[in-house]
């Protein structure tokens, strides 16, 4: 069954901006940082990605986001990556990453279909509410495109 996450992520310019959001994150197992963005729907419904300035080792800070909106465009789900795959890093997300999403006052509308944080091995999607679920293998993901 095709969910409008699973949807989000198969749009051909979503997989390409967010391969290359991992591939401009260095993953490997030390000296990677986190990247990141909104996913944004326009009125047409097109879908188009806006990135956020580059993150930390293990961190990246969202950009305002108001009314779960940027500019005239509904953000649709978030996105950003856990590149360090070493044994000090988590790789899936973390609990700052499912509070960070649950506790948004901003990301509490209908269109919100929350936040894919990709790792080495595995996409899981952090739903507004916080639960986690594996979308999608990292490698097949990507391969697919």
């Amino acid at each position: 069954m095709l969910t409008k996450a699973t949807s989000i992520l198969s749009d051909p310019l979503v997989r390409a901006t967010l391969r290359q959001a991992w591939e401009d994150s260095e993953p490997g197992p030390a000296g990677g940082h986190e990247e990141g963005g909104f996913i944004l729907r326009d009125s047409g419904g097109n879908l188009r990605v806006e990135r956020w300035p580059r993150g930390q080792q293990d961190s990246i800070t969202v950009p305002a986001h108001r009314n779960c909106r940027i500019s005239d465009q509904d953000i649709v789900a978030t996105f950003h990556t856990h590149p360090n795959t070493g044994s000090d890093y988590v790789q899936e997300p973390s609990e700052t990453d499912k509070r960070a999403v649950r506790n948004d006052p901003h990301m509490k509308v209908a269109c919100y279909e929350g936040e894919f944080v990709i790792s080495a091995r595995t996409i899981y999607r952090i739903e507004p509410t916080g639960q986690v679920s594996e979308i999608a293998q990292t490698k097949d993901y990507f391969a697919e495109g």
